[in-house]
């Protein structure tokens, strides 16, 4: 079993409270906790309304599936939050 932790910084400019920082990123949950194979929270600036922190844990069987999800998970990230990703880290465990 191999197991990566991807964290993402993302800014959301002009968001003015957090309401609209929860329409901005709120449904991660939905579009990545159904897979079984990936664990997600916003793990970080959860006091600032221009910017969040997110965290997914993938678990997979081989290093190639979690490079693909990991991918996947950062593309679709890119397209369909409406904010700009500053900052992506990987960690293989």
């Amino acid at each position: 079993m191999h197991i990566s932790v991807l964290t993402m910084k993302i800014s959301l400019p002009g968001c003015g409270s957090l309401k609209e920082k929860r329409q901005r990123v709120g449904g991660l949950h939905e579009r990545f906790g159904r897979n079984p194979a990936i664990a997600v929270c916003e793990s970080g600036d959860h006091d600032k309304l221009d910017a969040s922190e997110w965290t997914f844990v993938v678990a997979a069987i081989s290093p190639q599936k979690i490079e693909s999800l990991c991918s996947e998970i950062e593309d679709k990230l890119q397209r369909t939050v409406e904010g700009r990703v500053l900052d992506v880290t990987r960690e293989i465990l």
